[in-house]
């Protein structure tokens, strides 16, 4: 089984945000995904499918796989670096603000076709 994987470092959205639209594509049909993530109004969605198209590309440029045979087997969006930034505040006095990043892991897989499945009845 191949394993593609891509990667998408610094992204300037919370990754709490980036999750929700994560969340909708995890172990779909690359295909099926991209459509997805085109009717998806979240800020995301357009950095998402950016690296699902990158990913499909390397499938196929790098392990001549076909586009209807992918699937996403791991979408893992980590927490990355965090800038701090201050805002005056009554009487002299600063906050902190935390402009948050967002480090996306990506890894298609090839589908294996179903068989029968796992399960039997081992009574007579």
């Amino acid at each position: 089984m191949t394993l593609v994987r891509s990667q998408l470092k610094y992204l300037r959205i919370a990754p709490r945000k980036v999750r929700l639209v994560a969340d909708l594509i995890r172990n779909k049909n690359a295909v099926e995904a991209s459509k997805i993530l085109k009717f998806t109004p979240k800020r995301a969605a357009k950095d998402l499918a950016k690296l699902l198209d990158s990913a499909r590309a390397n499938a196929r440029n790098n392990f001549n796989l076909g586009d209807g045979g992918l699937f996403i087997k791991e979408i893992r969006v980590d927490e990355g670096s965090v800038y701090k930034r201050y805002m005056p505040q009554a009487r002299g006095s600063a906050h902190m603000i935390k402009k948050r990043t967002s480090h996306i892991t990506l890894v298609l897989s090839e589908a294996q076709s179903q068989g029968k499945s796992g399960i039997r009845n081992t009574k007579p």
